[in-house]
């Protein structure tokens, strides 16, 4: 299964593809969107965004979407332009008949790191590990991606199965998902 995770921002919009087949994570794509260097007009960012997000979609081909949920904005201001620009990219995702799952920024900490609260150089030290990435991604928006998309396949691959309240213990119990 190939999943797209997408951290949404007008700003720069971080994305990820992950491949997983059983215990397995597989690395497909990661990068950004800097909308705001390519326009200044607030509709014209969404179009940008929506634009890429196509692009990205059509050529990594994956079967589902992720998206992190909106937990705060600092003001009603920034919660609106957030919104939209996740309307943007959801609607990328809802035109390439892509389901489309959202998760919470603790849902995704925990699932990556196995703590809630976890820092965004914490999710991005994990995504390295269980993605066998070597080099640092410049920007954290990417990683924070492939921790939405790793999250997804995680809630997938565990529903049915015993919850793990323990970092430690669950590294010891799947050492083929850390490299």
């Amino acid at each position: 299964m190939r999943v797209i995770g997408i951290d949404p921002g007008s700003v720069i919009c971080g994305y990820g593809v992950v491949d997983v087949e059983g215990n397995s994570f597989k690395l497909v794509e990661y990068g950004v969107i800097k909308a705001k260097l390519q326009s200044d007009d607030f509709n014209g960012r969404l179009k940008i965004l929506n634009d890429s997000v196509d692009r990205i979609i059509k050529r990594t081909n994956p079967d589902i979407s992720a998206f992190e949920t909106i937990f705060y904005a600092k003001n009603v201001q920034s919660l609106v332009k957030l919104s939209h620009a996740r309307a943007a990219a959801i609607l990328s995702a809802a035109q390439n008949d892509l389901p489309v799952f959202e998760y919470s920024p603790n849902e995704i900490k925990k699932s990556v790191t196995g703590k809630g609260k976890a820092g965004k150089e914490q999710v991005q030290f994990m995504v390295k590990k269980i993605l066998g990435i070597t080099e640092t991604p410049e920007y954290l928006d990417s990683t924070d991606a492939l921790a939405i998309a790793i999250c997804h396949c995680l809630k997938l691959g565990t529903s049915n199965k015993k919850k793990v309240s323990d970092w430690s213990q669950f590294a010891k119990d799947n050492p083929d998902r850390i490299k």
